[in-house]
């Protein structure tokens, strides 16, 4: 079986395969108020960060402090976003999920208190609550799959902006390379049949094909670990004559 130098190397976690930090601005997150306090900011900017879809909203508190938060549909430079249990369901608020109604649109929901959002924070998505109840509050997922969160949790009123970015088609191949690297993603994948014998266990021979069985070891070395993983069977299922 052939080594896998690139995948090797990616594995490690070396610095020329993670997501650049050119362009990084901060982290985009809730600004840590405790859950008593009522705070209002205003939006001074909306930006753009290199790797993300979503605008950001700069978002100046009266205190003086200064946070980056998605911005949802609707922002616009003066907008005013508030904090705490006083505000109301509009746009762009943030409350403690216990506090909003069944129906609620919300997005950048807390999957742990304090974390700063973490569920349905990408561009133009968007989360809906369907129950409180007594373990918690449920959601819907923009899956449609349903979870349920601690009531504390904090929650934005209204659906992310930039939607849509992702079905403008890219053109040609640099683009989508440009835009996976930002991300520290892997662009192009290459088929394993396809790459050289000492590269993948796939590769080499005048054919792309395997040359052999495509079911490997759970056991297996990482350099040989491709394929169907600790498959029972493969192809497709045969019913077999019963007497």
């Amino acid at each position: 079986m052939g080594k896998r130098p690139l995948v090797r190397r990616r594995g490690r976690g070396g610095k020329q395969f993670r997501a650049t930090y050119t362009g990084k601005l901060a982290p985009a997150k809730y600004p840590y108020f405790d859950l008593a306090e009522d705070h209002t900011g205003t939006v001074i900017d909306l930006v753009h960060e290199r790797g993300r879809d979503a605008p950001l909203s700069k978002v100046r508190f009266e205190n003086g402090s200064v946070s980056f938060v998605p911005a949802v549909l609707g922002t616009k430079i003066g907008s005013t976003i508030k904090f705490g249990l006083n505000a109301g369901i509009a746009d762009g608020n943030v409350i403690s999920i216990q506090n909003i109604p069944d129906g609620t649109t919300v997005c950048n929901i807390e999957k742990h208190f304090g974390d700063g959002g973490s569920i349905a924070k990408t561009a133009g998505s968007s989360a809906t609550v369907f129950s409180h109840g007594t373990d918690g509050v449920t959601i819907k997922l923009p899956s449609g799959s349903f979870t349920t969160i601690n009531a504390k949790n904090r929650a934005m009123v209204g659906v992310l902006a930039g939607g849509g970015t992702g079905d403008r088609p890219f053109l040609n191949a640099g683009n989508k390379w440009r835009r996976y690297r930002s991300k520290g993603r892997k662009y192009p994948i290459v088929r394993g049949v396809a790459q050289a014998a000492y590269v993948h266990p796939h590769g080499g021979g005048r054919h792309q094909h395997m040359g052999g069985s495509g079911t490997v070891s759970r056991n297996a070395p990482p350099g040989a670990k491709v394929g169907s993983i600790a498959a029972r069977k493969t192809g497709r299922a045969r019913v077999k004559d019963r007497v």
